[in-house]
């Protein structure tokens, strides 16, 4: 059985293997590093048990865990406050108009402006995967079990939800946008930049960035055609985060150019078709295949199970469900369909 819980101290190198083997970060950065990676984990251990230091904000890092044998097959991550007390850095897409009386010639040019406005929202992040399972439930578990935890937890996120989505890169590492605009500026490759805007501070992207305006026809065509685009491997993430209500908006990643979509986020399909239940169990196997959560703060677990049946105020679930939920007859639970 799958489940998705609170990552722990003990999982680092397991998702040290996943985050040195993933081919595209479906959503935003992990950290390769053991240091990084076990103050991110710590962090959000801290955020779940409520003892962050004061000011500063919740981040969350969860796992997707076979319960029979222990394996751990994907990431995916919360951060209450995207920037988490810094600036979070992105570029706007606008127009100018430029115009001439004298000659009859009028131009609409599209420009990008740095900008820090999706600072504070919360942001999903740290999405990966094993290969072997996209495309399957599992995918679409791993993902929207943070919108499960989103709704169990409300009063810890804003009113607006965004996500970054892997832009343009090719198989040998290039990156278009970067390498027309970011590479010119900072003297390092795209890889190098990236994680470190996952490990420090986005401040250095302020201090190295131009604050002017770029205007996008002064880019490469490859750059300008991959502005917005997805990564083609982060196509089923795209497509699920849209079935939700994400929608990409003006903002684009400042390193890669891929897509920033926003939602607002009481409308998430998970929030608005999820209801609480209370737990019974059935000894049936069958019915609609639905996700179901438990459990507060560190003890959130998320999974797949079977509905028998879903009365006024109750769910009946298998034995084996309570099990993976670590939950008992009567307790709370949260259900929504796939």
């Amino acid at each position: 059985m799958w489940r998705v819980r609170p990552a722990k101290l003990d999982d680092l190198q397991q998702i040290l293997d996943i985050a040195g083997a993933q081919t595209a970060r479906l959503s935003s950065t992990l950290p390769k590093t053991e240091e990084t990676l076990a103050r991110k984990i710590q962090h959000s251990r801290d955020s779940l048990a409520d003892n962050a230091p004061e000011g500063t904000p919740r981040r969350f890092l969860f796992v997707l865990e076979n319960t029979e044998t222990g394996e751990i097959a994907g990431t995916a991550g919360i951060d209450s406050r995207a920037g988490n007390g810094h600036p979070f850095y992105n570029y706007r897409r606008d127009y100018l108009i430029h115009a001439s009386h004298e000659l009859n010639v009028s131009r609409r040019v599209e420009v990008l402006y740095p900008s820090h406005a999706l600072t504070d929202l919360t942001l999903l992040c740290s999405f990966t995967l094993r290969e072997q399972h996209r495309n399957t439930q599992v995918f679409e578990l791993l993902s929207r079990a943070r919108m499960m935890f989103i709704a169990s937890h409300r009063e810890w996120f804003t009113n607006r939800t965004v996500v970054e989505i892997q832009g343009v890169q090719h198989e040998n590492g290039s990156v278009p946008f970067w390498d027309s605009l970011g590479r010119h500026f900072f003297n390092m490759d795209f890889e190098t930049a990236d994680q470190y805007s996952g490990q420090l501070s986005k401040t250095f992207i302020a201090e190295l960035m131009p604050p002017n305006p770029v205007y996008v026809t002064l880019l490469s065509t490859e750059a300008q055609e991959a502005l917005g685009q997805p990564h083609p491997l982060t196509e089923p993430n795209y497509q699920l985060l849209q079935r939700e209500g994400f929608q990409p908006g003006c903002y684009v990643d400042i390193f890669d150019g891929g897509p920033v979509m926003e939602v607002r986020t009481d409308s998430l399909r998970t929030l608005v078709t999820s209801q609480p239940k209370t737990l019974h169990g059935s000894h049936q196997n069958d019915g609609e295949t639905c996700l179901i959560s438990a459990g507060e703060g560190e003890h959130f677990r998320c999974l797949l199970t079977p509905v028998a049946e879903t009365l006024a105020d109750d769910v009946k679930v298998p034995v084996s469900t309570w099990h993976g939920l670590e939950s008992s007859a009567g307790d709370p639970v949260r259900i929504s369909p796939l």
